[in-house]
């Protein structure tokens, strides 16, 4: 199957979505971006203040009560191979200085940098105190002067120095608090300023979906207008269009089918009586202005119902469809084009009739290029649809095969519709063959395809009938290789 090509419809319409999704997703990231950096803030903050909290709970009391057993000679200081492990006072003093110096390091805020210098600057003459006190354990008899210099320096400095983590924590506290009221209030302006957005942000949707729906459904609705006329027989109708994507060229084949058939019936004229009903009977048949009318009423339904990537392909098959029915006026083409007219004319339908049509076409590759007739397939998958199909209950199948016989080419058009009794069916065929004069349009087009194929080819060639109610019918026509 041949590849599609670009709709300029659809590129409209993925940058008209690209359009109205673009601010969503700026609003969106923007949100984003400011709740994560409150968050984390926010979560600097409490990690501060929890491990600050941890030192403000332990540290004296761990301090005064290791620098004691040091003292009274509970902890042994002076042989290190009796230590006890966490009985090192200067490592600890030494653990919460590189703590809060690496707080320090991370807070912007003025007051909380004074209070870090302060506490830093009271461990290091914490420090220096229990070096004192070390070196007299170490010389030894110096006792009450370490219990004295327990009681005046370390004890104090321990208490001071809590008294300033508790400071430390209470100014970050203090922040966190001054950080909640700014959360606070930039969320309720970031929440009035996305709901603004949004309600901008809608009705930039709402006007740009009904521009573009106004920019696919008016040309539609005017050709429709246009084929309304035509079908009423004014064949002077033209449209024009400056659209410039697939609009463009169905008007073009629009406007070239109105004058190839105003050419046609005007030769037509010229011709015997008899033979121009026949012609112009054959030629509205082939090229039904109601179905351009019906399918262009089920593209506008589709637009309007937002279903605008089904509208596209149905504009697709039907420029489609009518290019090759219009073919610059020859009356043979290939087999391949043959087969795309019918692809063209059973998408459209499947379309409007997907719940009870499905279709396949199955042509063998050795006979594409060969040549037919043009619209001799199309009125007998017409006819399968509307005489077959329609009147079954159910899904309906239509399947359409193109295979080489010899010398000869066979296509068959297989339906499982409602069929046709042996009446029925005996009436079609002397339809077909020209022994019965129609009062209805019922078998008109596969008549007309008959009697083409053997004014063409001859005799021996031309279309068979089978059909059973209840089961489906099997229409063979066969032609010559050409």
């Amino acid at each position: 199957m041949n590849k599609k090509k670009n709709s300029k419809i659809q590129s409209k319409l993925i940058t008209y979505i690209w359009i109205c999704v673009i601010p969503l997703i700026g609003l969106f990231a923007f949100a984003v971006a400011r709740l994560y950096g409150y968050y984390q803030e926010y979560d600097l903050l409490v990690r501060n203040i929890t491990s600050a909290n941890e030192y403000n709970m332990n540290f004296k009391d761990s301090m005064d009560e290791m620098m004691y057993r040091i003292i009274i000679g509970s902890a042994n200081w002076t042989d290190p191979e009796k230590k006890l492990e966490g009985e090192d006072p200067k490592a600890l003093i030494s653990e919460v200085i590189v703590h809060f110096e690496e707080l320090r390091g991370k807070t912007t805020e003025q007051n909380v940098k004074s209070d870090l210098n302060a506490l830093i600057k009271l461990l290091g003459i914490l420090d220096e105190r229990v070096d004192d006190i070390l070196k007299n354990v170490e010389e030894g008899g110096h006792y009450d002067e370490n219990m004295e210099m327990l009681d005046m320096n370390i004890r104090t400095l321990t208490s001071l120095i809590q008294d300033d983590i508790q400071k430390y924590i209470y100014d970050e506290a203090t922040n966190m608090e001054m950080l909640r009221r700014e959360v606070a209030a930039s969320l309720l302006t970031t929440v009035r300023i996305l709901v603004l957005i949004l309600i901008l942000s809608i009705i930039f949707i709402y006007v740009i979906s009904k521009r573009l729906s106004r920019r696919i459904t008016e040309p539609i609705t005017e050709l429709c207008d246009m084929t309304e006329k035509f079908a009423g027989g004014d064949f002077s109708v033209s449209y024009h269009t400056n659209s410039n994507d697939e609009m463009e060229t169905l008007a073009e084949s629009f406007n070239s089918m109105v004058k190839e058939i105003e050419t046609l019936i005007e030769d037509i004229h010229k011709e015997q009586e008899n033979a121009k009903d026949a012609e112009l009977r054959l030629l509205q048949e082939q090229i039904n202005p109601h179905f351009l009318y019906n399918t262009l009423d089920a593209i506008i339904w589709m637009t309007e119902s937002g279903e605008n990537q089904k509208a596209i392909q149905v504009i697709q098959e039907l420029s489609s469809f009518f290019r090759i029915s219009l073919s610059k006026g020859q009356s043979e083409i290939t087999i391949r084009n043959e087969r795309e007219h019918v692809k063209s004319y059973l998408e459209i339908q499947h379309y409007r009739y997907q719940d009870i049509m499905d279709y396949e076409i199955d042509f063998e590759e050795d006979i594409l290029d060969y040549h037919i007739q043009k619209l001799t397939l199309q009125p007998i998958v017409e006819n399968a649809l509307y005489h077959g199909i329609k009147n079954k209950r159910g899904q309906g199948m239509i399947k359409v095969c193109g295979r080489q016989d010899g010398k000869d080419i066979v296509f068959t058009v297989e339906d499982n519709g409602i069929g046709m009794n042996e009446e029925e069916l005996e009436r079609l065929r002397s339809l077909i063959a020209g022994n019965l004069v129609q009062d209805d349009q019922s078998g008109f087009g596969m008549a007309n395809v008959e009697k083409r194929l053997q004014m063409l080819y001859g005799t021996s060639y031309g279309m068979t009938v089978e059909s059973k109610y209840g089961e489906g019918t099997v229409v063979t026509v066969r032609i010559p290789q050409v």
